[in-house]
């Protein structure tokens, strides 16, 4: 049975450990805190370098902040690449730059070891087995490492090769952050005009599912090939128009700047999949 290494216990990595512990394939922890361990059930106690867990281990899981502390668990006579041989496996789920994960794949195939990027989401459910795993990987390595990543994850996403995971998380967090920025415009302009923003909020909650969200126009036909789609976001570009002009007039009454709906209604034809950049 494969034996896995969590490197890293905060929410994400602590979360993955607890998983891998209950599924019975993990060997060793490791964290710069001696008691990262204390209190995440099932978990062993944290030892004492990144080498010695590798020693134990056929997959390493990072789960750290950023690249520099990725190197710092690979380098050294004390980490993860000291203890490099045949069929050993390096799995980032930590989020980092492309040129980072560039030069962190040079130390791993300098030292013959396998590298997976697998930018993860879902973190507060780590640990009950809700992470999306979004993974860049050859199919031979994702093979050896995918039954792994299952005892952890709720879905194991191939997004391509090496680097694709990276990407898409990297993309991910775009959608994401950028929603967020919505939200805060659309909230100043709710409170600005006397509205209760929770309430708004709760209002907002209660009809996503059928209003739809960041990712609605990434899923649907094709609009150049499909007639009836050209139709329905021609009709769904004129309500945006409308729609946002209304919110840039209020947001002028009350002397609020909202550049993000100003530049969804300036780029609607691109969102909207009518035009190409």
């Amino acid at each position: 049975m494969t034996k896995a290494g969590v490197i890293g216990l905060g929410q994400i990595g602590g979360g993955v450990a607890i998983c891998l512990a209950r599924a019975g394939v993990l060997a060793a922890v490791y964290d710069v805190r001696p008691d990262a361990s204390a209190g995440l059930d099932g978990v062993p106690p944290v030892v004492a370098t990144p080498a010695e867990l590798a020693r134990q281990c056929d997959v390493v899981l990072i789960a750290v902040v950023n690249a520099k502390q990725i190197k710092d668990v690979l380098n050294g006579p004390d980490g993860v690449l000291s203890a490099a041989r045949p069929g050993l496996d390096v799995v980032l789920l930590s989020t980092i730059s492309l040129p980072d994960l560039a030069e962190i794949r040079k130390l791993t195939d300098a030292a013959g070891v396998g590298l997976v990027d697998s930018g993860v989401t879902g973190g507060p459910a780590a640990a009950r087995n809700g992470l999306v795993c979004l993974v860049g990987a050859d199919d031979a390595v994702l093979a050896r490492v995918k039954p792994t990543l299952e005892a952890f994850a709720q879905n194991v996403a191939h997004m391509g090769p090496p680097g694709s995971g990276m990407a898409a998380k990297i993309a991910r967090n775009v959608i994401v952050y950028t929603v967020w920025r919505a939200g805060y415009e659309g909230a100043r302009l709710a409170a600005a005009a006397g509205v209760d923003v929770r309430k708004l909020a709760a209002a907002i909650d209660a009809s996503a599912a059928n209003v739809g969200g960041p990712t609605t126009w990434m899923t649907r036909p094709d609009p150049a090939t499909d007639a009836a789609e050209l139709r329905l976001r021609e009709g769904t570009l004129g309500l945006l128009d409308k729609d946002l002009a209304a919110a840039l007039e209020l947001a002028g009454a009350l002397d609020i700047e909202l550049p993000m709906a100003q530049l969804a209604r300036d780029s609607a034809r691109l969102i909207m999949g009518l035009d190409h950049e």
